[in-house]
């Protein structure tokens, strides 16, 4: 954000139209965002290419502003505002939007229509708030259970680099914590080169 950086990035989101929310979370969060956005990416099936809320199937869960579409234009002052806001339930602006946007989303929803949870499933942060608008629509991958962020990050990347799709589950009533699953294989590790 600082007026000294000059890679595109920085200077598309300082710009007046702003940089695509998901590729500003990729590099602000690291290897786990840049997994999740690319898995999503890779995998989504939007239930209607036309709307604008869903076009791309990619939603992400912003502090303050609720579900947004991924490639949605974002400013440094968004970000800014961001950051001021804790990802807390007890944080009435940070839940109040997310609920009005799930609720939306879910009423969008054809009958077939799933919606996967990438975030963390282990803690309350987005599985309080989405399993009782969603239900058993609201899945997770079990390849989850007991990693931690960059391990998920990793196994996502090496899943939308080879085209192998996780398997899901409901959140509800599934196990959501765990011990530790074997590392993953070093030498199928993948370069991201961004979006």
């Amino acid at each position: 954000m600082s007026d000294a950086a000059q890679f595109p990035l920085a200077a598309q989101l300082r710009s007046p139209e702003g940089a695509p929310l998901g590729d500003v979370f990729a590099f602000v969060s690291g290897l786990y965002f840049r997994g999740k956005l690319a898995y999503a990416r890779r995998f989504s099936c939007p239930p209607d290419p036309t709307d604008r809320f869903v076009a791309s199937g990619v939603l992400v869960i912003t502090p303050n502003a609720g579900l947004r579409a991924a490639d949605v234009a974002v400013t440094r002052e968004s970000i800014q505002a961001f950051a001021g806001e804790p990802i807390d339930l007890t944080n009435a602006r940070y839940r109040r939007p997310l609920e009005q946007g799930a609720r939306t989303l879910c009423a969008s929803l054809g009958p077939d229509c799933d919606v996967v949870l990438l975030g963390s499933i282990a803690s309350g942060k987005y599985v309080e708030v989405l399993l009782p608008i969603f239900g058993d629509r609201l899945l997770f991958p079990p390849a989850f259970v007991g990693r931690g962020d960059m391990s998920r990050g990793g196994l996502m990347l090496r899943c939308a680099a080879s085209g192998e799709e996780l398997e899901y589950t409901p959140v509800g009533g599934a196990v959501r914590q765990g011990s530790h699953p074997p590392k993953l294989d070093p030498a199928t590790r993948v370069r991201f080169s961004g979006s």
